[in-house]
């Protein structure tokens, strides 16, 4: 305080009262934290392993962060329970700005749905920051599957009912229900086949053991150019710009389908609005940075900038559209 006081007397004139002095004293933290945020490193938690499509998108936000705070930004991998443990921790933190999560519409609308027991309430523990990258997902078959569009795949399914497999990354994940959601708006019996985590099911699936796999596209996007793997459709409401030529499940024959998973930055409940303003700040800058467009839409990401409210609004739509298709899978995770 004493401090505070002496600055702000050589700050104002001769004669200032010295009631306001104290007042304006009081003020001096307050406006020093708020001007010197962020004063020191910030961690920014992926939920999700190494090397995967959101620690590839929690990396290069990372890189960008750090130019555009003045703080490094550095990413720790806190994976486990389909993104919950990492959540968790998150949720757990100070509510300072100096932890921020790599969230994923699965770990806010599918995993309450799917977990019987959550360490943690994503939408009451954890407040929206911005939305960043989303990853549309794509029907991939092995070439020795005998259909080359989607409508053929249903009519294979039709014929021999629970003949066909798909395979997934895991109970519940976004690719799982992107693949649940297909059988459910076609009518189709196939046999769900769960790995842990997309590489050995795209393994399996480049070898033949399974039949196809509605995948996220950086993930299967070097198997499709090179042959390898039969993309019939893309899960999105548009077409992607990774494979522009590829018709949308819509058009290809599931009229209303629409599936995919999006990435964004939040924060425990009780963060400051300013420093939440300030990372949205940040946040958007990233999304408009040439070097972070070019490396996310290579790999097939779609930049999606907005505001908080912006992504409140995306994860009550989520919310809205996972919890019955988890329901009607029969997924559950004790």
């Amino acid at each position: 305080m004493r401090s505070a006081i002496i600055a702000a007397r050589t700050l104002l004139p001769k004669g200032f009262p010295v009631s306001r002095l104290f007042a304006l004293a009081l003020l001096f933290p307050l406006l020093a934290f708020g001007q010197a945020y962020p004063s020191k490193p910030i961690r920014l938690v992926c939920p999700f392993p190494p090397a995967g499509a959101v620690d590839i998108a929690s990396r290069a936000s990372a890189h960008e962060l750090t130019r555009i705070l003045g703080q490094p930004v550095t990413v720790e991998n806190k994976p486990g329970a389909g993104g919950n443990l990492g959540g968790a921790e998150v949720a757990r933190a100070a509510p300072d700005g100096y932890t921020l999560l790599m969230t994923t519409s699965g770990i806010q609308a599918i995993n309450p749905a799917l977990y019987a027991k959550m360490p943690f309430d994503p939408n009451k523990d954890l407040v929206p920051v911005a939305p960043l990258v989303s990853l549309n997902n794509v029907l991939v078959l092995h070439p020795s599957v005998p259909a080359k569009s989607v409508k053929e795949v249903i009519a294979l399914a039709k014929s021999q009912p629970g003949k066909w497999t798909y395979a997934s990354s895991g109970n519940g994940t976004s690719i799982h229900m992107s693949g649940a959601m297909f059988t459910q708006m076609t009518g189709v019996d196939m046999l769900h086949i769960p790995y842990k985590g997309s590489g050995p099911a795209v393994t399996d699936l480049l070898g033949g053991q399974v039949h196809m796999m509605f995948d996220n596209i950086p993930s299967s996007l070097p198997h499709i150019k090179s042959g390898k793997l039969r993309a019939l459709a893309t899960t999105g409401a548009k077409r992607d710009p990774a494979l522009p030529d590829l018709p949308t499940m819509a058009e290809a024959g599931v009229p209303g389908y629409e599936s995919g998973v999006w990435f964004g930055l939040s924060v425990p409940a009780g963060t400051p609005k300013d420093v939440i303003q300030r990372l949205n700040a940040a946040a958007v800058q990233v999304t408009k940075a040439p070097e972070f467009i070019k490396r996310m839409t290579d790999l097939g990401y779609n930049i999606i900038p907005g505001t908080p409210e912006d992504m409140a609004n995306m994860l009550k739509a989520e919310l809205t559209r996972w919890p019955p298709i988890v329901k009607a899978s029969g997924a559950k995770i004790d």
